[in-house]
């Protein structure tokens, strides 16, 4: 039912969209200029222009669980797991930043879409999307942020993560606790935290590598800066926000509205960090009327 490059907790799955979506889940390689990566997706529907969902930070493609057959309806929808990140491959050699990332996911795009898209990013998957379109503009014919991160410069903190501390951080992160208190704080219905939720938000932990491309990740100083490069994207731009985002707060949904010249911020009301999570329904009526 599942494919075999998914770990096997994937059988404690209970949600329909969960389990659906994961088994839709495929691998295929992409040539990098670094090697060639074994990398994960879902694609379902037809449709031009299509979608990409680019998903957040240390997530993957499940995070698009209940969004993506709602887009799917109307559009040909692809959710991608970014270098580094999901159930994409981590090789020892491949440094983990936001270049290697940017590069990884056109390589991505040229060979598996080859046509101007829909980009769609999440929290840092906002950020990663930001940093596509203003390096490969004519690649993306509209972007669209949901609750997105990318304005802050990047912390520097996690540049001076050496061993051992980098590895009791991502152990830390590791901690079923932990994440069970993340994964609250982004809801504002705090029942949507279930254990399904979290079963989610956990699988791509159980892959080999996970601890050392999140450390090295966080080394590379990630994601961030990108207030003043705003101006310079041209392509109609939805900025989607959860009106009780506890975990970015609410004050750069304006502040993207006003840097980026052809955008339009909407707000989702009873929602927190992930609104296509928690108000589906609502993100895919906005996003496929912005189409």
């Amino acid at each position: 039912m599942f494919p075999s490059f998914i770990p096997p907790e994937v059988r404690g799955l209970s949600e329909a969209t969960s389990i659906a979506l994961a088994q839709k889940i495929e691998s295929q390689p992409i040539v990098t200029p670094k090697g060639s990566v074994a990398s994960t997706y879902v694609c379902q529907g037809n449709g031009n222009p299509p979608i990409v969902l680019l998903h957040g930070f240390d997530s993957s493609v499940l995070e698009f669980r209940r969004l993506l057959p709602l887009l799917a309806v109307e559009r040909e929808t692809w959710a991608v797991d970014l270098l580094g990140f999901g159930f994409t491959e981590r090789l020892p050699q491949l440094a983990i930043t936001p270049e290697a990332i940017k590069t990884h996911l056109y390589c991505f795009w040229k060979s598996a879409i080859a046509q101007p898209m829909i980009l769609v990013g999440a929290s840092m998957g906002g950020a990663a999307a930001l940093d596509f379109t203003l390096t490969y503009p004519d690649a993306v014919a509209q972007l669209v942020l949901l609750d997105s991160a990318g304005l802050a410069n990047p912390p520097v903190g996690g540049r001076f993560l050496v061993p051992p501390f980098d590895y009791w951080a991502t152990e830390f992160l590791r901690n079923g606790r932990v994440r069970q208190q993340i994964s609250r704080a982004a809801y504002y219905d705090k029942s949507l935290a279930s254990p399904d939720a979290h079963l989610c938000a956990a699988l791509h932990l159980k892959l080999p590598g996970w601890n050392r491309a999140l450390a090295a990740f966080t080394k590379s100083g990630g994601y961030g800066g990108y207030k003043n490069k705003l101006p310079q994207i041209q392509q109609p731009t939805l900025i989607v926000w959860g009106e009780n985002d506890r975990i970015l707060g609410t004050k750069d949904a304006r502040r993207f509205e006003q840097g980026i010249p052809n955008s339009q911020l909407v707000w989702i009301p009873n929602c927190g960090h992930v609104p296509h999570l928690e108000q589906p329904e609502q993100v895919a009526e906005k996003i496929l009327s912005f189409i």
